[in-house]
Formats: structure tokens, C-alpha cells, sequence
């Protein structure tokens, strides 16, 4: 069984979708429609940047997400298959989430650009800058990276935002108490803490002024039942359900991505083959979860091709 898997923020870069829009009509009007929902020239971002404009959060989150659909549009146009048929479960890191959702059909490509959009003008305006971090803890398990966070918080913020895998987990809140985990790391077991060079900090309850944006925006935006399955970040499980995933929608905002778990539940659903879509982010986490899964990253038209004449 297979899972198609797409990237989340940090996968971004200049040039991503340039070599594939230059091959494919279909991709090129994947790009053309989100530009044209987001009334900007995002897709001559992309590919010539500048890169910290392409960074900002604002504009990097539906960036990945186009490319991971014009990937897919184009799989399914070049092979003439229909999603069900290329894979039976899909899921996203973190902003990754929608795209699945727009893969399966739950979201159209407009209405997902233009949430992607407002959900990064909201993270962005929740904390002002500078208040609030990230770190990523390299050699923890959730348990270790729990018990360091309840230790750094000291009244503030500290909580964890993504269980990526079993060697990496990612925390978020106030900076002083960020700052103060990245020093204490050893003392908890943990081979290393990095700050993040991030705007704000993601999947805590410091964004809950735009869970309160998204939640008043996904209220309004048209939700159809998924084609295949999604797993959501926020429960590690499949859902289907219109109104269940509008809440878990605005629930990962402030939510732990639970990626660690939706791969060990996609293993145990039976899916042997996790393939990534526009990105080579989540590959080697997927290896690290289940050592025994094949990973296949799909970013231009060479793979597209290959992975389509092994089918």
C-alpha cells in the first residue's frame, strides 16, 4: 500500500517549480490559478526569488503547497490515473496538511491557496517578533523533550510543536524559555538543542489568535469529503468527516504535528511505500519511523516519469 506524503514549511527554495512548469502545461496552470486566488506573482517568485521574500511565511506556505499539486497534477495527467488509484492513504507536515487535503479533492486549489495565505498572515501577526522561538532537540524522544520543556518554562510558554521522529523533536513558545531548553539540553539527555531561524513559534498557544482566524475562515471555505483517507496532524488518525476536519484544521494551529505517529499508524494500516510529493524533507524521518518503509521523493519531471514506468 502507498501514502503520498507532502513537505511543510522549510522546504521551500528558489527556483522549486521552475523546470517543471517549463515541461508541463499542467503544471504551469497550477501556478497561473494560485496566482491568480492570491492576486500576486508568486509563482515569479519562486523562481527568482528573492529568497527572503520567498522565506516569509505568508508566502512560502502556499509556494509548497503549489509545487506538491503541480507535482501531483502532473503524475496524474502524464500517467492518466486518478489519485485513488496511485495511492490508498495521504498526509502533510504541518501546512503540508492542506495540500493533502486539496490532493484528495477535500479542498479546491483556490480556496487552499487563499487559506495557506491568511494562515501565515496570522502566525505571523499572533507574536510580535523576537517574542517568541523554536528549537529543534536532536537525540530526543517526546518523553525526553517533555520533560525539558516542563523544565524551561518557568511560568512561560514551552511546549512541544512537531514529533517529527524518534530522534528529533521540535519545541516552541516564549524565546526565554526556548533559549533556556537549548541550555539545558544535556542535562535532560539530549545530544543537541538548535534554535530555528523562524518569524514565530508555530503549533503552540501562543498562535491562538490565528487558530481564531482560521477557525472564522474555514467556517466559510466549501469542505467536500476526501477521495482517500488523510491523516490528521493533530490525532495521528484518518479522517474523513467534513466537520471533523474543519475543526482539526484549526486545532493544529496551536496543536502538536503528531508525524511521528501518523507514520507508525499509516505502517500499521499497512502502507510499505511513503512518497513524497515536491519536497525531500520528510523522507528521512519516514526511514527513521519505520526502517523497513520504501521512500520515493518526487521534484521534477525525471521522477515523475520513473516513478509512473515502475508502477
Amino acid at each position: 500500500m502507498r501514502a503520498f506524503i507532502f513537505p511543510g514549511q522549510g522546504s521551500q527554495a528558489v527556483g522549486m517549480g521552475k523546470a517543471l512548469a517549463e515541461a508541463s502545461t499542467t503544471a504551469r496552470e497550477v501556478f497561473q490559478e494560485v496566482d491568480h486566488a492570491l492576486e500576486q506573482n508568486l509563482f515569479q517568485l519562486m523562481c527568482d526569488g528573492p529568497e527572503d521574500e520567498l522565506t516569509l511565511t505568508e508566502n512560502a506556505q502556499p509556494a509548497i503547497m503549489a509545487n506538491a499539486i503541480a507535482t501531483l497534477r502532473v503524475m496524474e495527467k502524464e500517467g492518466d490515473q486518478s489519485l485513488a488509484k496511485l495511492c490508498n492513504y495521504v498526509a502533510g507536515h504541518s501546512l503540508g496538511e492542506y495540500t493533502a487535503l486539496c490532493a484528495a479533492g477535500a479542498l479546491n486549489l483556490t480556496t487552499t491557496a487563499e487559506l495557506l495565505k491568511l494562515r501565515g498572515q496570522s502566525m505571523q501577526k499572533a507574536v510580535p517578533v523576537g517574542e517568541g522561538g523554536m528549537a529543534a532537540l536532536l537525540g530526543a524522544d517526546i518523553k525526553k523533550a517533555a520533560g525539558l520543556s516542563k523544565a524551561a518554562a518557568q511560568g512561560e510558554i514551552c511546549t512541544i510543536a512537531n514529533d517529527n521522529d524518534p530522534t528529533q523533536v521540535v519545541i516552541s513558545g516564549h524565546m526565554g524559555a526556548i533559549e533556556r531548553a537549548v541550555g539545558l539540553v544535556k542535562d535532560h539527555g539530549i545530544k543537541r538543542g538548535l534554535l530555528l531561524p523562524v518569524s514565530a513559534p508555530f503549533h503552540c498557544s501562543l498562535m491562538q489568535p490565528a487558530a481564531e482566524a482560521m477557525e472564522e475562515a474555514l467556517a466559510e471555505a466549501s469542505i467536500l469529503p476526501p477521495k482517500v483517507p488523510v491523516f490528521a496532524n493533530v490525532t495521528a488518525e484518518m479522517v474523513s468527516d467534513t466537520d471533523e476536519i474543519r475543526q482539526l484544521l484549526v486545532e493544529q494551529v496551536t496543536g502538536t504535528v503528531r508525524w511521528r505517529e501518523s507514520v507508525l499508524n499509516m505502517s500499521e494500516a499497512g502502507v510499505d511505500e511513503f512518497v513524497e510529493l515536491g519536497g525531500k524533507v520528510l523522507g528521512g524521518m519516514v526511514k527513521r519511523i519505520n526502517k523497513e518503509a520504501n521512500n520515493v521523493s518526487l521534484t521534477s519531471m525525471d521522477d515523475i516519469e520513473a516513478f509512473l514506468a515502475a508502477l
